[in-house]
């Protein structure tokens, strides 16, 4: 199993490779002199490829095993099989006539972190490919799927030529290949993306398209990329790119325009990847860890906990999880606890094996028992929160009635404000029909995490005051069947914190 995950080894049916070649023939005229399949397997593109008749067809497979069976199933002699790996060779290179080249596959569906994770050496040369910056670069921003590594590298080995690209894919890969085609400006006549059942052809849970790029050896870059329904590819079930430099999941959508700058700083949760120590639960006054021991610790750095499975309601003032906070600021000096938390200290010591466990590199050469996410937003009275997960997001307004800070976990997003009625507002906003139809032209909600910091950056809040009523806030209000609170005088104080600049948010 690790072997199949590790080279992401989903062989493509035979049936569904030659319904993809048999679209690309005869809906959409493609006759390609050469055929380059890059992760070739045991060869169905490559064998259901050959209804194109082209002059020459090559496959690339690092798996010497499948090279033998690919050379016995595809038994014809402008078939060549290389085994070499897709990361590094030139495939442009073995093609002697390049006026009409098809590059077509099925690449493998992995990440590199999954594979870093299983010790695999199946990785290109480490590099930053995306130019990420800081803790981006650290964290899950950086986390790229092979697949998207592939795909891209072929199409800038054949950029400025008019070659096509069709590979299957996962649709997040789809898209982030057409925003690689924007920000490289690579020239290309079209890009579609045509989804397909992905449980039915692989038995795999995840959405999933054949990707179709027509590259192009003129200067030509178009905006947008349509999406289609493979079972039905003469109809665009929708069309997703930039307008006016911004990017949209849903052009044209019938969405008000809430698009900008957001006034107010979206953090993530804290992040300590330790969750049976760091989270408890309160049973019978006592705190309860994951590994249902107790824990014996002051109450100081012990905060309220929201994760994301928990937005359920728009205000949120009861808590049945806890974490143990060890910083204010990120790389802080955990060793005060020592001190300060004699007995939260020795309990972290006595579990200090799960906290040296821990994978990822941000951890390495911090302090004894660090964690990320945290500062003094952390600590925040009154917070507005967001489950990253949900395809309808519901935001809710997070406090407690003791006054101690509510955390979150870090795939969650929020804002913070020192005053509970501004809070409030600020909630009945984000939860609004018009700024929810706006996220919604914004996310893909097929996204594993379809709500993301870059999403929410997006919501402008003066735009959303300058559109939004009271009475639409009135309904709002009803509508998360909240008892009437907001007034106008509120809504007045609110509008006139964004106008004089002085926001309440770290």
């Amino acid at each position: 199993m690790t072997a199949k995950y590790e080279y992401g080894d989903y062989q493509t049916p035979l049936d569904f490779a030659e319904r993809v070649c048999r679209y690309l023939k005869d809906a959409r005229g493609v006759k390609p002199t050469a055929v380059v399949e890059p992760t070739c397997g045991v060869g169905a593109f490559l064998q259901s490829a050959l209804i194109f008749d082209a002059k020459e067809y090559y496959g690339i497979e690092i798996n010497p095993k499948y090279c033998d069976i690919c050379r016995q199933r595809v038994a014809d002699p402008r078939v060549r099989v290389v085994n070499a790996d897709a990361f590094s060779f030139s495939t442009k290179s073995l093609i002697k006539d390049d006026s009409r080249v098809l590059v077509i596959g099925n690449p493998p569906w992995v990440t590199n972190s999954g594979l870093s994770a299983i010790g695999s050496g199946n990785l290109p040369e480490k590099a930053n490919i995306k130019g990420l910056k800081g803790l981006d670069a650290l964290t899950g921003e950086s986390n790229f799927d092979v697949c998207e590594f592939i795909i891209t590298r072929l199409i800038n080995e054949y950029r400025d030529t008019n070659a096509i690209v069709a590979m299957l894919c996962k649709t997040s890969v789809a898209r982030n290949v057409f925003k690689e085609l924007k920000r490289n400006e690579i020239s290309f006549e079209s890009c579609d993306i045509l989804e397909f059942d992905a449980l039915k052809v692989f038995d795999v849970n995840a959405s999933a398209c054949v990707l179709f790029v027509r590259l192009a050896n003129r200067a030509k870059s178009p905006d947008y990329c349509d999406v289609r329904d493979f079972e039905c590819p003469e109809t665009v079930k929708c069309r997703f790119g930039f307008s006016n430099g911004r990017f949209f999941s849903k052009l044209n959508a019938d969405a008000e325009d809430f698009d900008g700058r957001c006034c107010f700083e979206w953090r993530q949760g804290v992040k300590h990847d330790c969750s049976k120590v760091m989270e408890l639960t309160l049973l019978n006054g006592e705190y309860q860890n994951g590994l249902n021991k107790t824990a014996p610790i002051e109450d100081d750095f012990v905060f309220p906990l929201i994760k994301s499975s928990m937005f359920k309601s728009p205000v949120i003032r009861n808590f049945s999880k806890y974490v143990i906070v060890t910083q204010k600021r990120i790389r802080e000096g955990t060793k005060r606890l020592e001190t300060e938390a004699p007995k939260t200290w020795k309990y972290l010591n006595d579990h200090i094996e799960f906290f040296e466990n821990r994978k990822s590199s941000i951890y390495r050469d911090a302090p004894l028992f660090s964690m990320f996410g945290v500062g003094d937003y952390s600590y925040s009275k009154y917070k507005v929160g967001v489950s990253g997960f949900y395809k309808h997001p519901l935001f809710s307004l997070l406090y407690s009635e003791d006054g101690k800070p509510v955390m979150t976990d870090d795939t969650s997003y929020f804002i913070c404000f020192d005053d509970r009625d501004l809070a409030y507002v600020a909630m009945l906003l984000l939860n609004s029909a018009k700024v929810q139809r706006f996220l919604e032209s914004i996310a893909f909600l097929d996204a594993k995490r379809p709500y993301t910091k870059k999403i929410l950056d997006r919501i402008d809040f003066d735009k959303i005051v300058d559109s939004l009523t009271m009475d639409e806030l009135i309904q709002t209000e009803r509508e998360l069947d909240l008892p009437q609170r907001a007034n106008p005088s509120m809504y007045d104080g609110f509008k006139s914190v964004l106008r004089k600049d002085r926001l309440p948010f770290f």
